[in-house]
């Protein structure tokens, strides 16, 4: 029944129903991987945080595999759920489009209130987060040229910061030791080798 069904589907519709479930299936990938508390850095692929598309000025990145994920849901299952429904392939497409950009807007929004939320605790970050260790995030790029974002375990709690390194770049999924609080949303790190 189903080989039935995508025989009869058009090559443009196989492409986006493939694109569709391998982002449905990667998204449920990383919803598990993140509500189990797993390193993200191992499976957030960032571009470049030093493009000039890198970022919103919100301090978000923008072009991040998460993102591209998100993009492929809302694009992919728009094109899906109204071929039928929307007779114009242009309009379909520009629909499908604004939905993807939206979901993406939205998620980094609802990221950017969460991280908020977890760094507003009781945790007075300058006096707790020196000394800390944890994981790049999202790059940290060399010598101060731009912030990235670790994962520091704090009073036996992970959070996240933006961070800035005087040395090399930092790669994701790197060990990380925070040197100096530089302020209450931003730390200096250095590779940690011990």
């Amino acid at each position: 029944m189903i080989a039935i069904w995508w025989a009869g589907l058009s090559l443009s519709m196989k492409i986006i129903w493939g694109i569709t479930l391998a982002a449905t299936a990667t998204f449920i990938v990383q919803s598990i991987m993140t509500f189990l508390g797993a390193d993200a850095g191992d499976f957030e692929a960032a571009l470049d945080s030093s493009s000039d598309f890198s970022g919103l000025d919100t301090g978000m990145n923008l072009l991040t595999f998460r993102n591209l994920v998100n993009f492929s849901l809302g694009f992919g299952w728009t094109v899906v759920l109204f071929e039928e429904v929307i007779p114009s392939r242009t309009l379909l497409i520009s629909l499908a489009i604004l939905v993807g950009i939206l979901l993406v807007v939205a998620v980094m929004y609802l990221f950017k209130f969460l991280s908020s939320m977890q760094q507003s605790g009781n945790v007075d970050v300058y006096r707790s987060a020196k000394g800390c260790t944890g994981t790049v995030y999202l790059t940290v790029p060399a010598h101060k040229s731009g912030e990235g974002k670790v994962q520091i375990s704090i009073s036996n709690a992970v959070r996240e910061y933006a961070a800035v390194t005087e040395g090399e770049k930092l790669e994701n999924g790197t060990p990380v030791k925070v040197v100096e609080v530089i302020d209450s949303l931003t730390l200096l790190v250095e590779k940690n080798n011990g």
